[in-house]
Order: C-alpha cells, then sequence, then structure tokens
C-alpha cells in the first residue's frame, strides 16, 4: 500500500509540473498554481536545502565564488543555460525563448563580515562571516522561480533573464553588472527583500510606487592641527575642537537648510583621535553617512559636507581634507518604483497572497543598489514578510542573531515567477505594462 500512495505521490508531481499548460489560464490562475508548486516538496524543500548550503558558507562582495558555484550547479542540472562570469562572480541565466520581450529577476548573493551568534545546524562555518541580510534566501528564491518556469518553459512567451548580482553591500555591484550590459535588452526587472523590520507575517508584502528607499553615500575626513600637552592647549592647535565643531554644523544641514518634506539624514558615525587622555593629537578623523530621495539633495549634501568640515577646520586654524570614496563605492541612486510596474505588482500579489495581504509601505532612508537598474530600465522593488503567525520577533537585518523564515521562500518564488510571466503575457512591445522593446538576445 506505502508503494502505491508513492507512485500516486509521483503521477500527481509529474502531472502538475509537465501536463498543465497553466499559461493559457488567467493570470490569477497561474499565480495560485505558482504558489501551490513552490509550496509542493519537490520545490520548497529544495530551496531549503539550497539556501541553508549557501547560508553555511558566506562570502563577501566580490568574492563569492562557492556561492557562484552552487548556483552554477543547480542552473546545469535544469538545464538552464548561463553566462559566467560577470562582474567577477555574477551569474545571468535564461529561461525562454530567447527572444523579446526580456524581463529579469534579480537576486543579491554576498553575505557581511559579521560573526553569527545564531546556534543552529547549519550555522555559519566562516569566521567572521554571515549571511545576516537574507542574500541566501533572496538566492535561493530565485532558483526556486526558475525550477518553476523551466519545467513551463515552452509556454514562456519571451525570456526571463535570472540575474545572480554579487556585491550588493556596499560594492555596487548592480552597476557592474549593467556596465557588462547583459541587461541591455531587458524591459523591466524585479527584486526583492525580506523583511523582519516591517512586522510582516509570513504570506504579506508591501511596496509602494515611486521613491521607496533612499539614496546615499558615505564620507571621511581627517582634520590636521598641531598635536601638544593638554595643559598648555595655547602652545597646539586642536584637531577635536575642529572636528567637534564640524560634527555639530552637519547636524543643521538638515534642520535648516533643506526642506521639510524632502527626507534627508546627515549622521556622524565615528571619530578617532590618536593620543593619551593628556595629548592634544595632531590630527582627528570622522565619519559617516548621507541620505536622500532625490539626485538633487544627495549632491547637496555632498557639496555642503565638504563646505562644512573644510570651513570649520579653517576657522579653528586646521586644515582638512574630506573622501566619499566614490572610487571604491559610488553614491547609491534613490531606489524609486516604476508606477506601471507598481500597478502590475498589485494585481499579481493579490492573486499570489491575496489583496488583505498586500501592504502600502512608507519609505524609509536605508539603501538598495536596486535602485542602479532603476536608472536604466523599469524596475521594482518590493518587501516579503517573514514573521511566524505565532508573533514570534525576528532580529533586525545585519544583527549576528539575524534569521530567515523559510516558509517565506515558497512566497518570493511563486511572486517572482508570476511577476515574470504575466509580465511577458501582458508585453504587446508597446509598453503596454512598462519598459522597451529589443531584438534577439
Amino acid at each position: 500500500m506505502g508503494s502505491f500512495n508513492l507512485f500516486c505521490f509521483f503521477i500527481i508531481i509529474f502531472h502538475v509540473f509537465v501536463a498543465t499548460p497553466i499559461f493559457s489560464h488567467s493570470s490569477s490562475s497561474i499565480s495560485t498554481k505558482f504558489l501551490d508548486l513552490a509550496k509542493s516538496p519537490e520545490v520548497f524543500d529544495w530551496m531549503v536545502r539550497i539556501r541553508r548550503k549557501i547560508h553555511e558558507y558566506p562570502e563577501l562582495l566580490y568574492e563569492e565564488f562557492k556561492t557562484s558555484e552552487v548556483i552554477r550547479e543547480e542552473l546545469d542540472k535544469m538545464g538552464i543555460s548561463y553566462k559566467h562570469p560577470v562582474a567577477e562572480t555574477g551569474v545571468i541565466g535564461y529561461i525562454g525563448t530567447g527572444k523579446p520581450p526580456f524581463v529579469a529577476l534579480r537576486a543579491d548573493i554576498d553575505g557581511l563580515p559579521i560573526q553569527e551568534m545564531v546556534e543552529w545546524e547549519h550555522k555559519s562555518k566562516v569566521d567572521g562571516k554571515m549571511h545576516a541580510c537574507g542574500h541566501d534566501a533572496h538566492t535561493a528564491m530565485v532558483l526556486g522561480a526558475a525550477k518553476i518556469l523551466k519545467h513551463h518553459e515552452d509556454q514562456i512567451k519571451g525570456t526571463v533573464v535570472l540575474v545572480f548580482q554579487p556585491a550588493e553591500e556596499g560594492g555596487a555591484g548592480a552597476k557592474r553588472i549593467l556596465e557588462a550590459g547583459v541587461l541591455d535588452k531587458v524591459s523591466a526587472i524585479f527584486g526583492l527583500h525580506v523583511a523582519p523590520a516591517h512586522e510582516l507575517p509570513v504570506g504579506h508584502v508591501a511596496s509602494k510606487a515611486g521613491p521607496l528607499m533612499a539614496g546615499s553615500g558615505m564620507f571621511d575626513a581627517t582634520i590636521h592641527g598641531k598635536g601638544g600637552h593638554a595643559a598648555m592647549p595655547h602652545f597646539a592647535i586642536d584637531p577635536v575642537l575642529a572636528a567637534s565643531s564640524a560634527v555639530v554644523s552637519l547636524q543643521q544641514l538638515v534642520s535648516r537648510e533643506a526642506d521639510p518634506l524632502d527626507p534627508q539624514v546627515v549622521t556622524v558615525t565615528n571619530f578617532h583621535g590618536d593620543g593619551a587622555f593628556n595629548v592634544i593629537p595632531d590630527s582627528v578623523t570622522i565619519g559617516g553617512t548621507f541620505r536622500a530621495f532625490s539626485p538633487e539633495s544627495i549632491t547637496r549634501l555632498k557639496d555642503r559636507i565638504h563646505q562644512v568640515i573644510t570651513g570649520q577646520a579653517a576657522v579653528h586654524r586646521c586644515t582638512a581634507e574630506v573622501d566619499f570614496h566614490e572610487d571604491k563605492k559610488p553614491l547609491y541612486p534613490a531606489t524609486i518604483n516604476d508606477d506601471k510596474l507598481h500597478e502590475h505588482f498589485l494585481e499579481v500579489a493579490k492573486n499570489v497572497v491575496g489583496s488583505e495581504n498586500v501592504h502600502e509601505m512608507q519609505p524609509v532612508t536605508v539603501s538598495e543598489d536596486f535602485s542602479f537598474y532603476q536608472e536604466a530600465l523599469p524596475g521594482y522593488f518590493f518587501m516579503l514578510g517573514m514573521k511566524s503567525h505565532s508573533g514570534e520577533p525576528l532580529a533586525t537585518l545585519h544583527s549576528p542573531h539575524f534569521t530567515v523564515n523559510e516558509d517565506a521562500l515558497a512566497y518570493g518564488a511563486a511572486l517572482h515567477a508570476s511577476l515574470a510571466t504575466t509580465y511577458l503575457l501582458n508585453h504587446d512591445g508597446a509598453n503596454k505594462v512598462g519598459g522597451k522593446y529589443h531584438d534577439e538576445l
């Protein structure tokens, strides 16, 4: 009797994956079937295994060699063609006709320099490195969508481009992907992020049209004075005082100069001066970040940060150099969701998770390099809920205690697959959903 049940199970799986022409149905029917497929043991358990495998060996920006290898091994098993390396360690996969229209799904693949403090079977095996931002889950979900789509490749009306992107965490990997030219023919791109901080339950999503996440930049400054004995400050030129004045003055760039209706942030996050308790140092270094939702505001903040630091140094008889590190980390633009893609997302998400589980969110001042894609083509980014229905709180992103609720993987994979396929079905070459029309790959 057990053997008979097992036989029936495989017959059902075969029928669901192979025999059912799902793309001939409505977008609502497609989305429902994709969620059922994503929850099936064949897909869900497989995603969990991949996510845990990647989690055990986190790699930092542009060093994601093992992660890239895992991705390529899975694509090979599924018979999905790809390009590699792209932007050092990135992988770009292709499912469908190889002809237009083209739509992309993006997953970031890098980890963080954080020591994991979560004690579990699949804890990071690399000291000082951890997937503390959910990129392991993002990768597993795009692979899950790929598995679903590959089984229905003959029904895809165009080409789905899988973007496994390195170096989201400060390395502007998205910019490098664009510079490689692999998305030149893509009409639209979708991405998501797991969202413990937004208190979204599993099976819920949140986003909005327009500005969603802030653009950002970073700065470091060295203020030079003349060291001396703390008991005789008149013989010194005190860089500590100059740096302190600069820190206070920087706070006024938002409170006194920014439009209250244009959210901006300037935060000084470090202040260092070498020396003993009774020694005025020769120099002091300060550093921090600035954030805003428009290119004009980002540029203004950058210019004014330079002016304030050098100006306050001069007032106190010091000199200063300010470095914005744009050679290593370019200024990130704001993440701005395309209006037409927002309408598309709402329709698809309501079909996948139910209209009552689709939420409008307020903009947040964290940054995301998905914004580089949105500067080049229509793009849409959304948050995926992870909070368990029991209400157990989750640690925030970039915490050594961060965990992923793996129940969310099925929803992410189904949403990815549904967003891509229904976009292609609705895309008539005349910007019906949004984007551009191109020649073959």
